[in-house]
């Protein structure tokens, strides 16, 4: 890092008559700054991620919640922090500024955490302790399951603010557009900050794990909030070195001014002659494509006298918007149902509750000392993931590239479709498993001894959680690539809100996924596939059904390839559009861009 900074102020063009007023932005930003945003983010991350592994067992145990009813409070926890990081993304972007609302996210953080803490320290915020699977045990009061739903609450509301604004933070520190090497600053910017959030999951999923399993909920909740604490200080503490960008129009706010625009305009004919549309800020864009030609009215001037500013701005903005609105609008609306059919495969990822219930039943020792806790499993697919990645980059994609000529090797679609793939096999291979540790349970006599270890090791379970790694690194990784492809650039923050707006949506799939099954088992008074006791469920058909689902969704991915078609890099096919409109000089008015495609 030392290296970097001084790399950084080696690069940084100097000037002897520079005044004292000029120099006084140099002094902000820059690698100086790193370390606060990342340690701020880093411990976020140990913070959060250390606490929803073993919440299944704080909520069984600590609440008498049943296992169905507890798997759906974390998919709901996890489905509202994830949609929140689009309420963060917008804040920052039109009207707080990323400074203002990492702060605000940190706090919120930090209150959810003691909250959280509180619960494991203060018996009155509890129900009164019995045994973990007697049927006497009391319900939680309202008011008892506000507090803990409200430190659940509060830390959506931090993950909300801090996760969508913390990596454009960092680079708004050296986005120095003077700079002729910015763009290697950015990208060794953006190495470590991906490998902070690596260090910090094995962390979170281990260390954390470890001290809940070992040192019980008061210290393993204690730590998190202690970590926290150092999170928003350190964040405060850089704040004197911090470039803080000034909030500027937000492109959600004009996709909703297109549609408005449009909707205001939807009387006006599209076949007219002489249309003149409003180019905005790129006069080289000189007319919007057919696709979706409907939002095409959101462009057109009708008055220039009643329309247009002296200086060439609309006078309303939602009556009248720009070519590139419209098309960035479009650009997001093509890659909705492709967007749908990462669905499932996060839904799959998803099932962590249930495995860390499964290692708990199973011997998870490594050798006679050395025992892994059980919400431990997960850092198998962090690993896969994170090996997967570096070998397809440095290995796989120059040997594909050699084959096929294409110098990013498989295509973002191929790749998407190979995680689906790998996302169906490894539910699969989690019901098979499932179904052989069911039935050595019940011929050890432990089917209704839940607590009771059976001779099995929990090693069964990492290949399911490698093919898990694979899947994603497949599939999520090309889902952001094939988003960035397809979208101009102006749009590439919407590339990673997308992705994480779709996590969002998975967990509350999930989550109803979770409760209908639960309730159309047990009717009649049969035992559900998800009990709270495994091994008198049937927790492997609940995989099953899973897996079939990954199968049709496949499917209907297979659809929306051929529907979306070919799926070219849009941002050096706009470059290609844009030269050709401009060597077109014969008929200016009738020229179409080709779709962005």
């Amino acid at each position: 890092m030392d290296q970097l900074v001084a790399e950084e102020s080696m690069e940084t063009p100097s000037n002897q008559n520079t005044t004292e007023q000029s120099l006084r932005p140099s002094r902000k930003g820059g690698y100086r700054a790193m370390p606060f945003i990342i340690v701020n983010e880093s411990f976020e991350k140990v913070a959060s991620y250390g606490l929803m592994p073993n919440m299944i067992f704080y909520l069984m145990n600590g609440y008498h919640i049943e296992t169905a009813n507890g798997t759906s409070i974390l998919f709901m926890w996890s489905a509202i922090s994830n949609a929140l990081a689009i309420v963060g993304a917008f804040l920052s972007d039109s009207f707080l500024g990323r400074f203002w609302v990492i702060a605000l996210g940190s706090f919120s953080s930090l209150l959810g955490m003691t909250l959280l803490w509180l619960t494991a320290v203060i018996p009155k915020l509890k129900p009164p302790p019995c045994a973990q699977f007697s049927s006497n045990c009391g319900s939680a009061s309202p008011g008892q399951l506000i507090v803990l739903l409200s430190s659940f609450g509060f830390m959506s509301i931090g993950a909300g603010c801090i996760r969508p604004c913390s990596m454009a933070f960092g680079a708004d520190q050296l986005d120095k557009k003077d700079n002729p090497k910015n763009e290697r600053l950015l990208q060794s910017f953006f190495s470590w900050y991906y490998a902070s959030i690596g260090v910090s999951t094995v962390l979170a999923l281990t260390i954390i794990v470890y001290i809940q399993d070992h040192s019980g909920w008061k210290v393993g909740f204690g730590v998190p909030a202690i970590l926290m604490v150092v999170s928003a200080l350190m964040f405060l503490f850089g704040s004197s070195l911090y470039v803080k960008v000034k909030v500027e129009k937000s492109l959600f706010i004009g996709f909703i001014q297109v549609l408005v625009a449009a909707s205001r305009k939807r009387n006006l004919p599209l076949s007219a002659k002489n249309v003149e549309y409003h180019y905005g800020k790129d006069p080289n864009i000189i007319a919007p494509t057919d696709k979706l030609r409907c939002l095409n009215r959101a462009c057109i001037i009708r008055d220039p006298q009643k329309d247009l500013n002296p200086e060439g701005s609309p006078i309303n903005p939602w009556n009248l918007c720009t070519i590139d609105q419209v098309e960035s609008l479009k650009a997001l609306l093509r890659v909705i149902p492709m967007w749908s059919t990462g669905f499932m495969i996060l839904v799959s990822l998803n099932q962590n509750s249930f495995s860390t219930l499964q290692a708990s039943m199973m011997d998870r020792h490594l050798g006679p000392k050395i025992q892994i806790p059980a919400g431990s499993f997960t850092v198998f697919t962090i690993i896969t993931l994170t090996i997967w990645v570096a070998i397809y980059d440095r290995a796989v994609v120059p040997l594909l590239a050699k084959l096929t000529g294409k110098p990013r090797g498989l295509g973002t679609k191929m790749r998407m479709g190979i995680g689906l793939v790998l996302s169906a096999l490894a539910m699969a291979v989690s019901a098979i498993v499932e179904n052989i540790r069911r039935n050595i349970a019940i011929d050890q006599g432990f089917a209704d001894k839940p607590r009771m270890v059976m001779d099995m090791s929990a090693m069964w379970l990492i290949p399911q959680y490698c093919l898990f790694g694979l899947a994603e690194a497949f599939n999520a990784i090309g889902q952001i690539e094939f988003y960035f492809s397809q979208f101009p650039r102006n749009m590439s923050s919407i590339a990673m809100a997308l992705f994480t707006l779709g996590m969002a949506v998975a967990n509350l799939v999930g989550s109803f996924l979770v409760k209908i099954v639960d309730k159309a088992t047990k009717k009649g008074g049969n035992e559900s596939w998800l009990s709270r006791n495994l091994n008198e469920g049937h927790l492997d058909y609940y995989y099953w059904l899973i897996t079939i689902m990954c199968v049709v969704n496949f499917v209907y991915f297979l659809g929306c390839c051929w529907a979306y078609g070919p799926s070219e890099d849009a941002r050096a096919k706009m470059k290609d559009n844009r030269l050709e409109q401009m060597e077109s000089k014969e008929d200016v008015c009738k020229a179409r861009t080709p779709p962005l495609v």
